[in-house]
């Protein structure tokens, strides 16, 4: 592909809509461990390491909330913790506040799944060394969805207090509920400049793409359904997912092939936002 992203370009915070302010704030500081960096009026910025925000929460007046799997938007944001013992720890914690959980060992990835009060779609999970990753003779990673080692897990984290979300603990993915695969490949594939990275089309209705080789910094899938209507603006979900290229020459580039590809991109408070297909809004920055 000419016109790659960068490979070091990653991903930043992603911002919420919620209902209920104060009690997304519980749930998020209480049972997931993320710290409040700040709080406003409807808005709250959360943080692992005391000093950036990874999550933004915003309540939204009146604010409905969609069924799951039937609009385009979220799917989940996914939490990279540092270690396998910081997943475990985690785990145990998700058992001690009986949420209904999923799981699945990704080959890549050892990752835990559930849903926060407002029904937004949450995935946390750790990372298998990248030589450990297998790929597939055209070079798209080998993943599947396996039962993950809940034992082994527990076991990783036995006698170590939970402390909350640690120091180095980033966003590692996001994934998308779009109403055309085609359409998504185009916007960030051939636009924005993200490599394909296993194609599961066909086979399970579903893309993943990253930056630098990575397994995936974006999911894509129809599984709302083929042309999905978009979420309402009154609804919970998603307001925007933060991509930051390395460099403001990066940003300029990729800003520059969105717009030569057909795509608005407008400029407010420092940021760049652009709006996918599917009525996904992306903030644009560099680091």
């Amino acid at each position: 592909m000419t016109n790659m992203i960068h490979p070091e370009t990653r991903l930043g915070e992603v911002k919420l809509k919620v209902s209920q302010l104060e009690r997304s704030i519980a749930f998020y500081q209480d049972v997931i461990g993320f710290r409040v960096l700040n709080q406003y009026d409807r808005t709250a910025e959360l943080t692992a390491d005391g000093s950036s925000s990874l999550l933004v929460l915003e309540e939204i007046p009146n604010a409905i909330t969609t069924r799951p799997r039937t609009t385009s938007g979220l799917y989940h944001f996914a939490i990279l913790l540092p270690t396998r013992r910081d997943l475990g720890m985690v785990l145990r914690r998700l058992i001690e506040a009986k949420l209904q959980l999923g799981q699945a060992d990704h080959l890549v990835s050892e990752a835990i799944y559930l849903s926060d009060p407002d029904q937004n779609g949450i995935e946390i999970y750790r990372d298998r060394p990248r030589e450990e990753w297998k790929h597939e003779a055209d070079g798209s990673v080998v993943m599947d969805s396996l039962p993950i080692d809940w034992e082994g897990l527990l076991n990783e984290a036995k006698d170590v207090p939970w402390t909350g979300l640690p120091a180095g603990t980033t966003i590692g993915h996001v994934h998308f509920h779009v109403h055309s695969l085609e359409q998504a490949k185009a916007f960030y594939c051939d636009a924005l400049g993200f490599e394909m990275q296993a194609d599961l089309g066909r086979r399970m209705g579903a893309l993943f793409i990253g930056a630098g080789g990575y397994h995936h910094h974006i999911g894509l899938n129809i599984w709302a359904g083929q042309n999905a209507p978009r979420t309402p603006q009154n609804a919970t979900g998603l307001a925007y997912a933060e991509i930051i290229l390395p460099s403001g020459e990066e940003l300029e580039a990729v800003i520059k092939r969105l717009r030569d590809s057909g795509y608005s991109a407008s400029y407010e408070d420092g940021f760049w936002f652009i709006i996918d297909p599917s009525g996904i809004t992306l903030k644009l920055s560099a680091a």
